[in-house]
């Protein structure tokens, strides 16, 4: 069933509402819903009293690592003994070693299917797929698939079936015209614009944050955005908190026409990365007041290969359409052979006084000329 992800956002207040029409008396429900005020307000200082408690407790940091050599290629053959680990500064131990071909994984599939992206479709089906076959071979893991043009959609929600996502990736992007959002800031809106930030922050927020072990997004766009409310330094803030790589794969629109767009008056400047301001009394054509600037052209191929980097993922450029089956490729056996370290912190994780603290990791090899990628990190909050 294909469902747009602010649906999940309204989950529990809609679940709340099927408790109290189902078969529970209404007293007991008015109960329920009262015990629930009382423990957040009476309870108040004990629920922040645990939040803050448990995160100072001490947690198991999983760390998938790739290895590469001058040319891009990945090292194999590694040992536990050829990694050296710390965290802000200090050496950790390292308690477990393994390849990720040992251990489970968590796959989330963002597929940009705007207009620029219309005439790869067919081969992005074809590539996903075999991704999929040669990364889902356990019977623990698991992915899911969202597509993301004017809106984010997600297609197929967690699951181990290849069949079930494959059926998904079958009808993404099939739908030639979809309803305007209703959620979006008034002003902000424009044609033909995708929604590339949201559909990160969404995937990372709502989905893999809840997940744990070793996990791993895969996104593929030109990488403009147009429409999106979250800023692009939100959604790469949201990916490090699930604590999951994004790995990039660009490939160049087919071009867009550059577009108008009208700010509010109130001169906000509008989100998604495009910064700039508005016009005064709204500037529409044929008043007094200026007319709006063009939409300045967005290097999306920088902004790939920034998601990628500051997430521990890889970026990847197709130069055309007929090699996605290799770059996909790649990244099958990346996630495959890469290593995978887990350490727990020598001082339990705790927040600063602002309520959240970023933890540095950094992780070297025995190895020279060689190149070591893994997450910057990662976020306690209060």
């Amino acid at each position: 069933m294909m469902m747009t992800l602010a649906d999940r956002l309204s989950f529990s207040s809609k679940s709340m509402a099927r408790i109290l029409r189902g078969g529970l008396p209404v007293a007991l429900g008015c109960a329920l819903l009262t015990a629930l005020a009382g423990a957040h307000s009476a309870g108040g200082q004990t629920a922040a009293g645990a939040r803050a408690g448990a995160a100072a407790e001490t947690r198991l940091e999983v760390l998938p690592v790739t290895v590469t050599d001058k040319k891009g290629k990945l090292v194999t053959g590694l040992g536990k003994g050829d990694f050296t680990l710390t965290q802000d500064g200090r050496p950790q131990t390292i308690e477990s070693f393994d390849v990720g071909a040992n251990v489970p994984l968590t796959l989330g599939l963002l597929f940009d299917t705007g207009a620029g992206m219309r005439e790869v479709l067919e081969k992005e089906r074809s590539a996903s797929k075999s991704l999929l076959n040669q990364l889902m071979a356990r019977p623990e893991d698991k992915g899911f698939l969202l597509h993301f043009d004017g809106e984010v959609e997600l297609l197929e929600d967690f699951t181990p079936s290849k069949e079930k996502l494959e059926r998904a990736i079958d009808v993404m992007g099939s739908t030639n015209a979809k309803p305007e959002s209703l959620d979006k800031p008034t002003g902000t809106h424009v044609a033909g614009g995708t929604t590339l930030y949201d559909a990160l922050y969404l995937a990372s927020d709502e989905l893999m944050r809840r997940q744990k072990g070793r996990k791993a997004l895969v996104l593929f766009s030109d990488g403009e955005d147009r429409n999106s409310k979250e800023l692009l330094s939100s959604a790469i803030e949201a990916a490090q908190r699930a604590e999951v790589p994004v790995y990039t794969v660009y490939l160049k629109g087919a071009g867009r026409a550059e577009q108008q767009e009208y700010e509010p008056s109130n001169g906000g400047g509008r989100r998604g990365g495009m910064g700039g301001g508005g016009y005064p009394g709204g500037g529409y054509p044929g008043s007094r007041t200026p007319r709006p600037q063009s939409v300045p052209r967005i290097d999306g191929k920088k902004i790939m290969g920034q998601i990628a980097f500051q997430t521990g993922g890889r970026y990847f450029e197709a130069k055309k359409k007929e090699n996605l089956d290799e770059i996909y490729g790649l990244i099958a056996e990346e996630l495959r052979t890469q290593y995978v370290l887990r350490y727990t912190p020598d001082r339990p994780a705790s927040a600063d006084s602002e309520g959240t603290t970023f933890h540095k990791v950094l992780v070297t090899t025995t190895r020279k000329d060689v190149t070591v990628q893994t997450r910057p990190g990662y976020y306690v909050d209060r």
